[in-house]
């Protein structure tokens, strides 16, 4: 039995640097024996089918044949299609009322991120903008969009997580990974 997963890259394609074409990712992961291998955006976003449970191996196993294929290193993180129905079941915001760049989803790997790493900040200093915890993921609301959000540059400071690689998606990608991974028929490679 196989399991549908979103594999997340961090930081490729951003400004020209980093270059991860979207056919060469999935010629990678196919290559790894993954199925059912597409692709969303050009942003590092990959769903594939596998029979391992284990997410950090695929994690760990697809950012070495990132770096062996291109010569550079990229955080991936590997979540299922259950999780990522979880995420967006879960969101403590009305992300149905909200437009997609309004609402993010900040992903986490490595060890359980708690409430205490983000106590520095004072969530009443940047309000309307607002952020939630949630499993293995930050919710941020920001009504003009993440670009000029300063709460989300705040949350994502160095210092502020330190030893945690992290990636963050817009409410639409979230919406379109959860398609992606529950209904594999219908999803478009992109």
């Amino acid at each position: 039995m196989t399991t549908t997963y979103a594999a997340l890259l961090r930081g490729i394609n951003v400004g020209g640097n980093r270059k991860v074409p979207m056919a060469e990712l999935r010629s990678i992961l196919e290559e790894l024996g993954h199925g059912r291998v597409k692709t969303y955006l050009n942003s590092g976003n990959a769903v594939f089918t596998s029979a391992s449970r284990d997410q950090d191996a695929l994690a760990a196993e697809l950012a070495a044949a990132i770096e062996k294929h291109f010569g550079f290193g990229v955080a991936v993180m590997v979540r299922s299609g259950r999780y990522l129905r979880s995420v967006l079941e879960s969101c403590p915001f009305p992300a149905e009322e909200l437009a997609g760049k309004q609402l993010h989803a900040t992903f986490f790997a490595g060890p359980a991120v708690t409430a205490e790493r983000f106590a520095s900040i004072d969530p009443a200093a940047y309000l309307p903008e607002e952020f939630r915890l949630g499993d293995q993921v930050l919710y941020l609301y920001a009504p003009g969009g993440l670009g000029t959000s300063q709460l989300g540059a705040a949350l994502s400071r160095p210092g502020l997580l330190k030893g945690i690689d992290a990636t963050s998606r817009n409410w639409n990608t979230v919406k379109a990974l959860v398609e992606m991974t529950r209904d594999e028929g219908s999803a478009q490679a992109g």
